[in-house]
């Protein structure tokens, strides 16, 4: 390196993260004082947490859960002017994933503290969120993950500081991005893992579904039992 070319560093530097939670009975059910089953859920690329909070609780029967989804600590304006943002880049990524772990430990015990939550824990992730929802099952206890359409992140393989419990993972038979073979080297590598895997094969695309709806439920009514 010549006296001429920059040096490149990084700081950390404090941020804030904002995320949603969803009140069971929010829907118009009875909601009770709890405790209740908690679902944690992170949204894909160019959503919101809103997006995803949204998701979760059109699958049937999550008016029983307390519902929290956690928006990405990187946003940015759409061409529509709206506000969404993005998990993170190859910039940086070691670091970035640290920080999102940290990031999600830190909603988890703020949740915890003010609301009343059941040990019970399901993750949920949704294209770019499917990463995170596996990072997190990766370092925090978890009785579930509910993937959709997003692949099992390389960092995944080597740093798992829990067990990885039970996995839903979802695909549409015209998902152009999570392709057949993308979600057969997925579960080849949760069955090298130890993952018990389920799938949920749909007709539609990069998509919530109806039909992934209805396995979902039923893969958080058995967590549940």
């Amino acid at each position: 390196m010549t006296g001429d070319e920059p040096s490149l560093a990084t700081i950390e530097a404090r941020t804030h993260g904002r995320y949603l939670v969803g009140l069971p009975g929010a829907s118009g059910a009875s909601r009770g004082a709890g405790p209740w089953p908690l679902l944690v859920g992170f949204h894909g690329y160019m959503e919101t947490a809103g997006d995803h909070l949204q998701a979760l609780q059109t699958i049937p029967d999550t008016d029983q859960w307390l519902l929290v989804s956690i928006q990405a600590l990187h946003p940015f304006y759409t061409r529509q002017d709206r506000v969404v943002a993005s998990w993170m880049t190859r910039d940086d990524r070691e670091l970035a994933i640290a920080d999102n772990i940290d990031y999600v430990g830190r909603v988890l015990e703020r949740v915890r503290a003010s609301q009343p939550t059941s040990p019970t824990l399901v993750f949920s992730g949704f294209s770019q969120g499917g990463a995170m929802a596996y990072r997190a099952a990766s370092n925090y206890r978890a009785d579930g993950v509910i993937i959709l359409a997003a692949d099992v992140p390389p960092d995944i393989i080597d740093r798992r500081a829990v067990a990885l419990p039970p996995v839903l993972l979802g695909r549409g038979t015209r998902d152009e991005w999570y392709t057949e073979a993308k979600e057969a080297a997925d579960r080849a590598a949760l069955g090298r893992l130890g993952a018990r895997v389920e799938t949920c094969v749909f007709d539609g695309g990069h998509e919530w579904t109806d039909a992934f709806r209805t396995a979902a439920s039923a893969f958080l009514r058995r967590v549940q039992r």
